[in-house]
């Protein structure tokens, strides 16, 4: 049997496509390597109808592995001045029983009430955020203008009072006194605290104020240490929808946010509400895969 020599041009043509070969693996590697490794979480929003034992079961069954406790309800006061130290011991034990991590929860302001009393109910909400292990709480402003200044000086407060022990204290998008950017910035400029942090939310700035969500980040990107996930239809338009089919341009500000070197996390807070919680946590689901594919294009 002859067998043919293995010639130079033969090896040499060889040898380039196993180069060619090795460098495309690396490229894609590489490409791989450097999505944003963002963590995604999911926040309760889309299960207050139901128990929180069903959101938490929804969250899991999503595939998230972090959740937020961000919209109070009348049976889970969450972090709430009114909430006992049993019902923080069983939720703390319901969410490590299902491999959850809790991150974050909502600061409520005694709007109206004297500054004693409203700095007391700060500090049992932050001693209950402890509690939990939170490492998060956000407050959403005040939409009425006679409240502005009271509301930055509590907020000065719990800014401080929260950096103390070791909690993050972050507002958003949301109309009033924290409306779009220049809101926020005269927020930062008025409390003056480094323990202030922004959550930006692109559906809240079309649905409050119908502006463009990335001409809107950009005067406020160094200051946020989260993206709120939300779609929204239009101003004062419907939020709970699937990604995709409202006006947020979810990979360009992915996109801007990565340059700025933004390191996470990004909460789902939205999604359609299904006629059952299953449901429900299907479309949770759908949101999260949205999301993952967005962030594999940028």
């Amino acid at each position: 049997m002859n067998i043919p020599l293995l010639t130079r041009r033969r090896f040499l043509a060889g040898a380039a496509a196993g180069v060619a070969a090795f460098s495309a693996r690396h490229v894609l590697s590489a490409a791989v390597d450097k999505s944003p490794a963002w963590t995604i979480g999911c926040l309760n929003r889309p299960w207050t109808k139901w128990s929180a034992d069903e959101m938490l079961d929804g969250v899991k069954a999503a595939g998230y592995r972090v959740v937020g406790l961000q919209t109070p309800t009348p049976s889970d006061p969450f972090v709430g001045s009114a909430a006992k130290s049993e019902y923080l011991a069983a939720l703390k034990e319901r969410i490590a029983a299902r491999g959850l991590t809790v991150t974050m929860s909502r600061l409520r302001t005694l709007d109206g009430a004297d500054f004693t009393a409203a700095t007391a109910d700060i500090r049992k909400q932050v001693e209950n955020a402890r509690t939990l292990g939170l490492g998060t709480l956000i407050n959403t402003g005040t939409g009425k203008s006679e409240l502005y200044k009271p509301w930055y000086r509590l907020m000065a407060y719990a800014a401080g009072y929260m950096a103390d022990h070791g909690i993050k204290l972050v507002t958003k998008p949301h109309g009033g006194v924290n409306a779009a950017a220049k809101e926020l910035l005269g927020c930062l400029e008025e409390i003056k605290h480094p323990n202030l942090g922004i959550w930006y939310d692109a559906g809240n700035i079309i649905h409050y104020t119908g502006l463009d969500p990335i001409a809107e980040l950009e005067p406020i990107i160094s200051r946020v240490t989260a993206f709120t996930a939300k779609d929204c239809a239009g101003k004062g338009g419907e939020v709970m929808l699937q990604f995709g089919q409202g006006k947020v341009d979810f990979p360009a500000i992915f996109r801007r946010l990565k340059q700025a070197k933004f390191n996470g996390p990004i909460m789902v807070e939205s999604c359609a509400i299904g006629a059952t919680a299953a449901e429900t946590t299907n479309n949770a689901k759908a949101n999260r895969v949205f999301l993952e594919t967005a962030l594999r294009a940028i």
